[in-house]
């Protein structure tokens, strides 16, 4: 059963830091993309980053790049996004996904698996 176990999230101060990560397992790691997706109340969800497990290869939307950094631990099925000098506007419900485009996509419909959130709340 592939299983994407979404965690870290919380109420950070704007400026603060978070961790999330995204435990996988049921499938080949290696042969998979994964994605982190955020959903705003009344918005669609946006691809915020991904990376491919098998390369390293990673995407960023402009409105994270710089503060936000993607990362495997393939020894663990492991992918973490660490979140820094966080806004308000970061405010969403997280998800990691992953995919069998290896190398990986910002488009929702290229993800298979889909885990169940975690929710960031960035207050001012």
């Amino acid at each position: 059963e592939v299983q994407l176990q979404a965690s870290g999230g919380g109420l950070v101060q704007a400026g603060g830091s978070l961790r999330l990560s995204c435990a996988a397992s049921g499938f080949t790691f290696r042969d998979y993309a994964i994605g982190w997706f955020r959903q705003a109340p009344g918005k669609d969800r946006e691809a915020i980053s991904c990376i491919s497990i098998k390369d390293g290869r990673t995407y960023y939307a402009d409105s994270v790049q710089g503060r936000f950094t993607i990362s495997s631990d393939n020894a663990k099925n492991t992918v973490h996004l660490q979140m820094n000098s966080l806004k308000p506007a970061d405010t969403a419900v997280y998800y990691c996904a992953a995919s069998r485009y290896a190398t990986g996509s910002s488009q929702v419909g290229a993800y298979q698996y889909w885990g169940q959130g975690t929710q960031v709340t960035v207050s001012s």
